[in-house]
């Protein structure tokens, strides 16, 4: 019988499969993939098809007004792909402006500027024409269905839609619904079959484009929308705990997830993955990799110096087992969606797509009723970083995907999870569970989580001392135990009622068999194979 981690909001059970498996956070969307496995599709068409269904039925999280980035391994031993389908700023970015307007900041929502062009539907066209095998169509059935006839509201959609509800092309979401009521978005059905007919330009040039054209008012040009925003790139890869894991460069901070394996393997971890003294040392190593992320995360970062041995045991002197790190002297001046999906024949897939906060910017496209991503507030207003909100350039991400091979580049899983910022540290935590102890993809995913994390509201880890001042927010499950000994060693902690993230695992055995585990915090997610 499967452990249950004494700190497990919700027993998670391993579900196995012998040949395809889908994880997201709707039965719904995992269906549809799953229905893809079983027609003859590839992992990716499994992926697109589990991802139209969420764009349709999750918009608090994801949709065809945010990014993406995924990572594919085709099977056997080959090197995985990585593509950063993140938009792009339009021509109209102006960084003068917005501080000659006294702003030191990104503006967060109802702003347009905080909106680039999206890049999902260019994510989706990218790996279906590299990967896919069923027409485009077939993998949008499911989700123009829901769009058209309806679906039922899922307890996430209830609990949030009242912070859209009434705004312009939020009509599907006013009132807003209860649980379980049918909610209908036509507008999304309709963009979906022009992206199945035409492409691209059904999407960016068609009745989502124009409108996208009107609502920004000069933020964007004809020319932004006719520049595809998916690119495949290098992957990063790092050697830990006798696997590689690889995932996304920057613009993406998945190199966070690298920096913090790699410091925390040279750690004396305790043989038991929840004594108090694993959860402080993995989180000195979360912190210890993220002091400098402001300096460091922007688009075409040099990292060749970074995810080395001196480097990770330069991060790692400064931790002790017994009280917490002070990292000031170091200190230079969401809402996401992850799925994955293997097939049987052993191409696996992560991807994870966003609006970056809740519904995004609260704006949308109204003619389709798709809402905006505000992706764009991880831009710097600060003349000359790297970062620097400017046309054509896309902004600093917290989107983290991943995949594990073992040394002979054959797939062991595939990982990652919504969250935010702390979208690093969750996967951190997930995979040492996983490759260190040993846990079943329920184990892993199910044990209580921390986040490094301001400890009085909202955090996005940009500001210089933020990894010096972060405290520890642990779930709400978390036994006395472990809070004392974090508190001990001199952490501020508290208990959060929120889910720390949702994740996904899909691990592959050593005889083939597929075993997976959906988040529960996400409440109606599933694991579902075939």
């Amino acid at each position: 019988m499967e452990r249950v981690n004494p700190g497990t909001p919700h027993p998670q059970t391993t579900h196995h499969a012998p040949a395809g498996m889908v994880c997201s956070i709707d039965h719904l969307a995992s269906a549809a993939g799953v229905a893809a496995l079983r027609a003859g599709g590839s992992a990716v068409d499994a992926a697109v098809a589990t991802n139209a269904v969420l764009a349709v039925t999750a918009p608090f999280a994801c949709g065809l007004g945010g990014d993406l980035f995924a990572l594919v391994h085709e099977g056997g031993t080959a090197r995985p792909t990585a593509l950063n389908s993140s938009g792009r700023a339009g021509s109209g970015a102006d960084a003068e402006r917005l501080r000659a307007e006294g702003a030191t900041t990104m503006p967060f929502r109802e702003d347009v500027r905080s909106v680039p062009v999206p890049g999902c539907a260019d994510g989706w066209l990218a790996m279906h024409e590299r990967y896919g095998r069923l027409p485009l169509a077939d993998l949008f059935a499911a989700a123009i269905g829901y769009a058209e006839d309806g679906f039922p509201a899922s307890p996430n959609l209830a609990a949030t839609a009242h912070l859209i509800a009434g705004r312009p092309g939020a009509e599907a979401f006013t009132p807003p619904p209860a649980p379980g009521d049918r909610v209908r978005r036509p507008g999304v059905a309709r963009a979906l079959r022009a992206i199945a007919a035409d492409g691209r330009d059904g999407f960016y040039l068609g009745e989502f484009g124009q409108g996208l054209l009107r609502v920004g008012d000069g933020e964007y040009t004809r020319a932004d929308l006719e520049r595809s925003q998916a690119e495949w790139v290098t992957p990063l890869r790092l050697r830990t705990y006798g696997h590689d894991v690889w995932t996304l460069p920057p613009n993406s901070q998945g190199y966070l997830l690298l920096l913090s394996l790699g410091i925390g393997e040279g750690l004396d971890l305790p043989e038991d993955a929840d004594d108090p003294l694993t959860a402080h040392l993995m989180a000195e190593a979360a912190r210890l990799a993220a002091y400098d992320r402001p300096a460091l995360l922007h688009e075409g970062a040099d990292l060749s110096g970074l995810l080395t041995e001196e480097e990770f045991a330069r991060r790692r002197a400064s931790i002790s087992p017994d009280k917490r790190a002070d990292v000031t002297d170091l200190v230079s001046d969401g809402d996401t969606t992850y799925l994955c999906a293997v097939d049987g024949d052993g191409m696996g897939v992560s991807v994870i797509q966003s609006n970056a906060s809740g519904y995004g910017s609260w704006l949308f496209e109204p003619s389709t009723g798709i809402n905006l991503h505000n992706r764009g507030l991880g831009f710097s207003v600060a003349a000359g970083h790297p970062a620097e909100y400017a046309p054509g350039r896309r902004p600093p991400h917290t989107l983290v995907a991943t995949v594990v091979t073992h040394p002979d580049g054959s797939l062991r899983a595939v990982a990652g999870s919504m969250g935010g910022d702390a979208q690093p540290q969750i996967v951190q935590q997930v995979l040492t569970r996983l490759l260190k102890y040993g846990a079943s993809p329920g184990e892993a995913v199910g044990a209580v989580r921390w986040r490094a994390a301001s400890m009085n509201g909202f955090d996005t880890w940009d500001s210089g001392d933020a990894a010096a001042v972060a405290g520890l927010q642990v779930e709400e499950a978390a036994s006395d135990l472990l809070m004392e000994g974090l508190a001990e060693r001199g952490h501020p902690v508290a208990r959060t009622p929120d889910a720390i993230g949702h994740a996904h695992v899909i691990d592959i055995g050593p005889d083939g068999m597929r075993a997976a585990a959906a988040d529960p915090r996400a409440k109606v997610s599933a694991a579902a194979g075939h």
